[in-house]
C-alpha cells in the first residue's frame, strides 16, 4: 500500500501577520467579527483563528472570512493577503466534496470550527464598544513617541527625549485614525459609553504637540489632528449631556487651529460651538458663531461646508423666534447644498447629506412651532438616513415623535416613540433620552390611548432598566 504523502510544511502567513499590525489577535479578531457583522456575515473568529491563519495552517479561508476579510481590506486579493488560491489548495475543507458545493459560510475551514467568543464576548451592544475602545488605544499607542507622550505627559519635550526618536509620520497617522475610530463608533453607538475612553488618547495627541522635533509636514498633520480629536471629544461630552466639558474641548480645538492657521478646523471648532450653544439655550451666541464659522469657510470653496454653516445660523435664529432670519438661512443653505459635493468637502462632514439636511430643518420648524413643517420634514430625515448612522436615525425619529405631539397626534407620535425607544437599545445618547423623556412626559396625560399606554409602559420599563455592566474608565 502507497503511504501517504507528507503534508507540506505550514509557512507563515507574513502578509496577513502585518496587516494585523500592533493590535493582539484578540484586538483583531473582534476586529473580524465587527467587520463580518456589517456585511451580515456570522463568523466565530477568536485569538487561535488569527493564530492559525498567521502560522499558514489555514492556507486559505472559507468563503465567509473570505467575504469578511475582503471588506476589511478591499481591492486585495487571496494571494495578496497572503493565502493560496482556492484552486490550488487540494485536500482541505475549502470545498466540499470532489467539485460540491462550498462549505457552510459559518464554518472557518480547514480544521475545526473556532472555539465558542472569548470570555465576556456577548455579542453586539456595550462589550463591542469596549473591545473598540481597546482597539482605539492600540491604534494610537502604535507609535513609540505616542506611547512615551502618554506615560511622560504633561511634561514638555520628555516623549521625544524617551522614545529616543523624532515623532513622525506614525504618530501623525495614530492621531488621524483616533479621530476616525471614535467617528464611526459614536455613529453606531452614541457618546455616553465612549466619553470616558478618550481621555489618553487626547492627552497623548497635546503631549506629542508638546514634544517638539518634528518636520513641518508632521507638524501639520499632528496640528490638524489634535484639534480634530478635540472636536470629537468634545462632541462626545456633547452628545453625553457634559455641556461644560464640550465647551472647554471645542475651545481647545479653536485655539489649536487659531495657533496653527488652520481655516478648515477653525471652521469645524466654530460650526460645533455654534450647535453648542444652541442646545445649551444660547441661541445669539449660537447665530454669531455659525457666522464667524462662515466667514473663516469662505476660504475653503466648500458649498457642503457652508450649507452646514448656514442650517447652524437657522437653529440659532429659530430659537430667537426669528422667522424671517431663519427662512433666509435655509433657503441659502438648501442652495448651497444643490451645488452639491466637492473634493474640499471636510472628511468630518460623512454624516451631512440630504437626511441630515431634513432633520436640521425640522429641528428649526419645531423651534418656531410649525409643527406641520417640522412632522414633513422629520419623516424624510428618518427615512433617507443611511442605516450605518444609528444614532441619527434614533435622534430624528425622536424629533419626530416630539413634532407629531405638539401637532395633535399622540397616538402617531406614540408609535414613532416606540421605535425611537427600540434604537435606544442599540445608541447610548443622554441628549436623545432626554428628549425622549419630554416626548414621554407630554404623552401621559394621553394614557388611555392603547399605543400611548403601550410606550409609556416601555419607557418606564427601560428606564428602569440598569445599564450593562462594564469597564467605565478612561483609555
Amino acid at each position: 500500500m502507497t503511504p501517504l504523502p507528507e503534508p507540506p510544511p505550514h509557512r507563515p502567513n507574513t502578509a496577513f501577520r502585518r496587516l494585523r499590525g500592533q493590535l493582539s489577535p484578540s484586538e483583531f479578531a473582534a476586529s473580524v467579527r465587527r467587520a463580518a457583522r456589517e456585511i451580515g456575515e456570522q463568523v466565530s473568529c477568536d485569538a487561535r483563528y488569527i493564530g492559525r491563519v498567521e502560522s499558514g495552517a489555514i492556507r486559505c479561508p472559507n468563503y465567509a472570512y473570505e467575504r469578511v476579510f475582503r471588506h476589511m481590506f478591499p481591492g486585495r486579493t487571496l494571494n495578496d493577503l497572503g493565502f493560496a488560491s482556492r484552486e490550488s489548495v487540494r485536500g482541505h475543507g475549502a470545498r466540499g466534496p470532489a467539485g460540491g458545493p462550498p462549505a457552510p459560510a459559518s464554518l472557518p475551514v480547514p480544521g475545526p470550527r473556532p472555539g465558542p467568543e472569548p470570555s465576556g464576548h456577548r455579542g453586539g451592544g456595550i462589550v463591542d464598544i469596549f473591545e473598540e475602545s481597546e482597539l482605539l488605544r492600540r491604534a494610537f499607542m502604535a507609535g513609540g513617541a505616542a506611547a512615551a507622550a502618554v506615560a511622560a505627559a504633561p511634561r514638555v519635550g520628555a516623549p521625544s527625549r524617551r522614545s529616543g526618536r523624532r515623532v513622525g509620520e506614525a504618530e501623525a497617522a495614530a492621531v488621524e485614525e483616533a479621530v476616525r475610530r471614535i467617528r464611526v463608533l459614536d455613529d453606531r453607538h452614541g457618546a455616553d459609553p465612549l466619553y470616558a475612553h478618550t481621555a489618553k488618547p487626547l492627552s497623548a495627541a497635546y503631549a506629542l504637540l508638546d514634544a517638539g522635533g518634528y518636520s513641518r509636514s508632521v507638524a501639520e498633520r499632528l496640528f490638524a489632528g489634535a484639534g480634530e480629536l478635540a472636536i470629537s471629544v468634545g462632541w462626545l461630552a456633547h452628545d453625553s449631556g457634559r455641556l461644560p466639558d464640550a465647551r472647554s474641548h471645542y475651545a481647545e480645538a479653536l485655539a489649536t487651529a487659531r495657533v496653527s492657521g488652520d481655516a478648515a478646523l477653525e471652521a469645524h471648532a466654530f460650526c460645533n460651538t455654534a450647535f453648542l450653544a444652541r442646545d445649551a439655550g444660547r441661541p445669539r451666541e449660537a447665530v454669531r458663531t455659525a457666522q464667524a464659522a462662515q466667514r473663516v469657510a469662505e476660504r475653503l470653496a466648500s458649498p457642503r461646508l457652508l450649507s452646514l454653516l448656514a442650517l447652524r445660523e437657522a437653529g440659532g435664529l429659530a430659537g430667537l423666534t426669528d422667522r424671517g432670519g431663519c427662512e433666509r438661512a435655509l433657503l441659502r443653505a438648501r442652495t448651497l447644498f444643490g451645488r452639491g459635493p466637492c473634493d474640499a468637502d471636510p472628511e468630518w462632514m460623512s454624516f451631512f447629506g440630504e437626511a441630515e439636511l431634513e432633520g436640521l430643518e425640522a429641528q428649526c420648524w419645531s423651534a418656531l412651532g410649525e409643527w406641520k413643517r417640522a412632522v414633513e420634514h422629520a419623516r424624510r430625515a428618518v427615512s433617507l438616513q443611511n442605516p450605518h448612522f444609528t444614532r441619527n436615525i434614533a435622534l430624528f425619529t425622536t424629533e419626530l415623535a416630539t413634532d407629531l405631539v405638539a401637532g395633535g397626534a399622540p397616538d402617531a407620535a406614540a408609535a414613532a416613540a416606540v421605535r425611537a425607544l427600540g434604537l435606544l437599545e442599540q445608541v447610548k445618547s443622554s441628549r436623545i433620552r432626554r428628549m425622549l423623556d419630554d416626548t414621554a412626559r407630554i404623552l401621559r396625560p394621553y394614557g388611555r390611548d392603547e399605543t400611548v399606554a403601550d410606550f409609556l409602559a416601555r419607557h418606564e420599563a427601560t428606564a428602569a432598566r440598569p445599564e450593562p455592566a462594564g469597564r467605565t474608565g478612561p483609555v
